[in-house]
Formats: C-alpha cells, structure tokens, sequence
C-alpha cells in the first residue's frame, strides 16, 4: 500500500497511549503524519492522549495486541508491554503473552501490509550484566524463572520473532533496546525510580532506596529517546538492529535521590529498604552503533530533565488534591 503522499504516512504506535508512546505521537503528528493509537489502557491513561483527540490526524483504538489487529498503515512502532516492575509483575502470564502474542500479531499485519516495523525492546534483555557498559553482541544474563523474567525473556522472544521474520519473510524490521527513560507522563505509580522518589519527595515522605544504593542506572531524557526510535526507524532496510538507545552517563541511586531533593526542596529523608530479586547491580548502554549508524545520542542533562518532570508531577499532584 503506498503511503498518502510522499511526506505524510499512516503509522500505527501500539501502546500509545502509554510514556513513551505519547510522546513519540506528538513528534510524528508534529512531522504531519496520521497516527494510529492502540492501547488497552492497562498501564496508561487517556490523560496522556486527550491533547490530541482534536486533531484530525489522530484515531484511538482501544485494542489488546495479544488479538489480532486490522488496520491499514505505512509503518508500525510496536511500545505494546507494560514496562514497570508494578505493572508487569502484577499479571506476569498477560505481560508475557503480550510480548510474544503481541508481536507475532504486529509482524503478521506488517507481514501482510509490506512494511517497515520497529520494535521497542529493552535493556532488560541483558539481566544483571557480567559487562560493563552493555553492547549488543552481549547475550546476557537473564534468570529464566524469576519474577522479573516474564518481561525480561518475553522482550528477548519478541526480539528473536522480529529478526525471525527479517530472515524468512524478508520483513524491514528493526529493533531498538531502550534503556532507563524518564520525562513528563510517567505514570506515578510505576515504581521507577525517577517518578518514585520525586512523588516522594514531592509529598515530603521518606525516599525510599533499595540496598545500600551504590546500584548505578543510566538516566536518558524521553525527549533524547524519541529522537533515537525515529532516526532508527528513518534508516535503510540493511539496518536490524539491535540497537542501544540510552544515556551514557551513570548515576547512583544515592546521586539521583539527593539530586531529587534539591530539585523539589524537600526535607524527606533517605530510607533503605531490602534489594528487590534480580535487580541489576548496573546498567549502562555502550552507544558507539546509535552514535555512528544513526547519528544520534542523549543530549539532555540529567538536573535538566529531573526539573522538567518535577514540573509536570507537581502539576498532576495538584490536579489529584
């Protein structure tokens, strides 16, 4: 099916409603594209997509990926999966079905549509990492059967199903491995770090840390990300993947919570809780394929984005009072 013009196409975003998916909505509404949202509504909200239903190159669908889906489109971006620890441990079964259904689904309406699907894997895939940082050629170092593994060997499966049909169907698949995002639209009650410590902080309660918090992650701005997804999406076909898209620079758990604290001018105390199972010890992106196949790498800093989303939870604190 050819595109609506040169300039404009029809793009399917499943989970759009959802973080990651809103924002990169906004930017290709913004290119002049139409935009096709599927969510569930599990772990996202309509708040985050109710800017847009004004817009006459936006439709919602409120669809489940695990089903198949009949639509006509340019391209797919494939954020389907609840991304939080809360979220995905909360229905584990569901979360994987939505991984691997989800995408054998997404790739059967690419498949038969003839075009180009990105999928939106994780930095997860690694495990607790025996390197540091992480490349795409490190396989990993995943526990099959623990808590976390639902979401961690469901995005590994979905990974082997995109390069699967690139090798058999000849489908233009690509496949990026998102590391720790944080912005506006979190959901704040995610258990991510970022939007814990900050509603935390924010309603003057303890900050809570797990272990002793010398536990390191790599904070990239939503923003950054965005950009990373649409440059890989923009590439020639020969481009798979997989491809790291994250911030290079690495920061303790201690860091952000006293980073947090000064951004908020709150009074709350740090308290230290027990390590959570399989909770990596690092986690940091090595970029050098973002940085020289797509031109691309995090700019924000790390005090400058804190500050953006320390706007956007007190403002949806306020709204909630």
């Amino acid at each position: 099916m050819p595109p609506i013009s040169e300039s404009r196409k029809r793009i399917l975003v499943t989970g759009g409603a959802g973080f990651l998916g809103s924002h990169l909505i906004d930017r290709l509404l913004d290119q002049g594209h139409e935009v096709i949202c599927v969510d569930n509504l599990f772990s996202s909200t309509k708040r985050n997509i109710d800017h847009l239903h004004a817009n006459p190159r936006f439709e919602f669908l409120r669809h489940d990926v695990c089903f198949p889906l009949y639509v006509e489109v340019d391209e797919i971006y494939n954020l389907a999966c609840p991304a939080s620890p809360v979220h995905y441990q909360h229905d584990p079964i569901q979360t994987l079905k939505t991984s691997v259904h989800g995408a054998i689904n997404i790739l059967g309406l690419a498949k038969r549509l003839r075009c180009k699907v990105l999928q939106a894997s994780t930095s997860e895939v690694y495990g607790d990492p025996d390197i540091h940082p992480q490349t795409e050629d490190y396989w990993g170092n995943v526990n099959p059967i623990g808590l976390r593994s639902c979401y961690d060997e469901g995005k590994r499966a979905a990974e082997t199903l995109f390069f699967d049909y690139n090798r058999q169907h000849g489908l233009e698949t690509k496949v990026a491995r998102i590391f720790n995002t944080y912005g506006p639209r979190m959901h704040r009650q995610d258990g991510r770090v970022v939007s814990n410590f900050i509603v935390q902080a924010l309603q003057g309660h303890p900050i809570t840390i797990y272990g002793d918090g010398s536990q390191t992650r790599s904070f990239c701005y939503v923003d950054d990300l965005i950009e990373g997804l649409m440059k890989l999406m923009g590439t020639p076909g020969e481009v798979i993947g997989p491809i790291n898209i994250g911030n290079t620079r690495e920061f303790s758990m201690l860091e952000l919570a006293s980073l947090v604290i000064q951004v908020t001018g709150s009074r709350s105390e740090i308290r230290h809780l027990p390590l959570p199972s399989d909770d990596p010890r690092q986690r940091q992106p090595d970029i050098t394929k973002a940085r020289t196949i797509l031109g691309w790498e995090a700019k924000t800093q790390l005090r400058g984005g804190i500050e953006r989303t320390v706007e956007y939870f007190k403002s949806l604190l306020i709204n909630e009072a």
